[in-house]
């Protein structure tokens, strides 16, 4: 990411600001002995300080959909962005040259709020998020011009603090759950025996307790005898007056709304409307 700023600076200077003149463009540090053997016109654009943006972090994951079925099958962290600081000095024989190349790369930057895509290498010119240029803004508080001069152990000379915020993309991504199929069920249990609702025939807990102990898969005689003893106790409590009603009704009669006794002290619910066989 920082190599591709870099190529993307230089492309900009060198087409908005030096417009074809004979001037280098260095990302060297300006120190003494770096002066010293400058011999021509040279614009540098010194990388001093790399840092996260923390007010464009994002903590919220990106759902990475299928194109083809369009379900998300993983999540992916947003790419964080970087304040790339740049300090730009212009070097030549005569103060108003330097001024003068100042003045274009000053005018450039803020024709420009972002890098043009078309600058932009692979990585970058892909990416949802912009390179924001921010040039000649307010230092902060922990850090200033003069410093930066002083630790290169160079003289100060005018120069453009230039921020570069960019997108810088982890690829960490993980799978997503798998999407639900089945549909809802709801279920009634009584006795330890679960009859299902809205979904297709009785569905029995495996081990469930009835009134002769541990129930398991290989017992069907045993779950179908359960269910027939809470079935007639039922149909007694229920008086002879509801004789072919609630859960003992034969097929098309409506039950009553109501609950009753069993064999194993629990309840039986009867729903309106609901027949079984």
């Amino acid at each position: 990411m920082i190599s591709e700023v870099d190529q993307a600076l230089e492309a900009l200077v060198r087409r908005e600001a030096l417009n074809g003149s004979r001037v280098d463009v260095l990302f060297d540090a300006p120190t003494r002995d770096w002066v010293a053997r400058r011999n021509a016109p040279t614009l540098d654009i010194y990388l001093y300080d790399i840092r996260e943006d923390m007010s464009r972090r994002q903590v919220m994951s990106e759902p990475v959909r299928d194109p083809a079925t369009g379900i998300a099958g993983a999540h992916r962290v947003p790419p964080r962005r970087y304040k790339l600081s740049y300090l730009v000095t212009a070097w030549t024989q005569r103060p108003e040259d330097e001024h003068r190349l100042l003045s274009a790369c000053l005018a450039a930057f803020v024709r420009n709020e972002t890098i043009p895509v078309d600058l932009l290498g692979s990585s970058l010119a892909s990416s949802a998020y912009p390179v924001i240029l921010q040039v000649a803004g307010p230092m902060g508080q922990d850090r200033s011009i003069a410093d930066v001069w002083s630790a290169m152990g160079g003289e100060l000379k005018p120069s453009l603090d230039l921020v570069a915020i960019a997108p810088l993309d982890a690829a960490y991504t993980w799978p997503a759950a798998k999407p639900v199929l089945e549909p809802l069920s709801l279920g009634l249990a009584s006795g330890g025996v679960e009859e299902r609702v809205g979904g297709r025939g009785p569905a029995r807990r495996a081990g469930a307790r009835g009134p002769g102990g541990p129930l398991g898969p290989s017992e069907p005689a045993a779950q179908e005898e359960t269910v027939r003893a809470v079935r007639q106790r039922a149909a007694q409590a229920a008086g002879p007056g509801k004789a072919g009603s609630g859960a003992e009704g034969g097929p098309g009669t409506k039950g009553e709304a109501g609950e009753a006794p069993t064999a194993t002290g629990g309840r039986v619910m009867r729903i309106r409307g609901i027949s079984r066989p």
